[in-house]
């Protein structure tokens, strides 16, 4: 899977609107496998609703036959990966995006590597397995703190968050998944030989490795 040396850029969202959660077994088996494939993985952060609606796509809940596949796809996805998850009782198309931010802001701090890599995990354990609020100051809080930022950290990142840089930057990488053409996540870039060569979806790891 994959050949020494290779750039892999994940762009994400903590939350898919939609029960697209394949996104969440994509970022975890390429956390699962960079290390032991010396894949050099940038995390992207982006929001998927300007992804949706930039790209002219729809989400899933306006197409009942896509809606019934995927939660199906699913299921069977996360048996074969064993990562378990839930759907959360509600979703909203706002839910992601004070998430992204906090993300983002992490970021450019340059609290990169492993301490991002933990704090998207533990939102979408909020969202997807335990069913609690990623929107509100206190729940991104708990959820810094928990993947190992210090208080004095976490007050800084949530100021930074609002601030318009923030916002500008979260945007521009939003951007630049519909410069790839990108119309959803799980969406992943590989550069190889200064080429770059776009992914869609939790199942592409053969191509990737093949390319």
């Amino acid at each position: 899977m994959f050949s020494s040396g290779k750039v892999v850029e994940l762009f994400y969202d903590d939350v898919d609107k939609t029960v697209c959660a394949v996104l969440i077994l994509c970022f975890k088996v390429l956390c699962r496998y960079k290390n032991a494939r010396n894949i050099d993985l940038k995390f992207k952060p982006a929001f998927l609703t300007g992804v949706i609606y930039g790209s002219g796509n729809q989400p899933a809940v306006v197409n009942p036959s896509k809606l019934i596949y995927m939660v199906s796809d699913l299921k069977l996805a996360s048996e074969y990966f064993g990562v378990p998850m839930f759907r959360p009782s509600k979703l909203s198309e706002k839910d992601s995006l004070n998430a992204m931010r906090f993300v983002t802001a992490v970021a450019e701090k340059g609290i990169e590597g492993d301490t991002l890599e933990r704090v998207s995990r533990e939102l979408w354990t909020r969202k997807w397995r335990t069913h609690q609020d990623i929107t509100q100051p206190a729940s991104l809080t708990d959820a810094g703190l928990k993947a190992g930022l210090s208080a004095n950290e976490v007050e800084e990142i949530l100021t930074l968050s609002t601030s318009q840089p923030i916002k500008d930057k979260l945007k521009s990488v939003t951007e630049e998944t519909l410069e790839y053409k990108c119309f959803g996540f799980p969406f992943i870039v590989c550069h190889v030989n200064g080429k770059a060569k776009v992914f869609f979806g939790s199942d592409r790891f053969e191509l990737m490795a093949h390319k």
